[in-house]
């Protein structure tokens, strides 16, 4: 099994920063993708950042580009995600998910972790 744990979230003013972390354990054999969705209430959950483990590759919402940044450590199986210049709109529950395999001949499932509060106001 595969273990996904958040951190990092919390209240913050508008235009202020946060940093959300995320680490995966377990019995991880390669990870595909790490990466932030965020659901807001009465809203269907959607993609923040995600990037390829083994290249790099980031992807990103439009509604964050030029703000949000997404990083990884790959020998800690951990994935960050620094949230600058902050709005009301970015007020949700951002889970971190990995798209993992556990064995060389298993296929890569979704893991998704609890998900942390960020709540943005003033």
């Amino acid at each position: 099994q595969v273990q996904v744990v958040e951190s990092g979230g919390g209240l913050v003013q508008p235009g202020g920063s946060l940093r959300l972390s995320c680490a995966a354990s377990g019995s991880i054999f390669s990870i595909n993708t790490m990466g932030w969705y965020r659901q807001a209430p009465g809203k269907e959950r959607e993609l923040v950042a995600d990037v390829i483990f083994s290249i790099g590759t980031q992807r990103y919402a439009e509604s964050v580009k030029e703000r949000f940044i997404i990083s990884r450590d790959n020998a800690k199986n951990k994935v960050y995600l620094q949230m600058n210049s902050l709005k009301p709109e970015d007020t949700a529950v951002y889970y971190c998910n990995t798209n993992t395999k556990t064995s060389r001949w298993g296929h890569y499932i979704d893991y998704w972790g609890q998900g942390t509060q960020v709540t943005v106001s003033s």
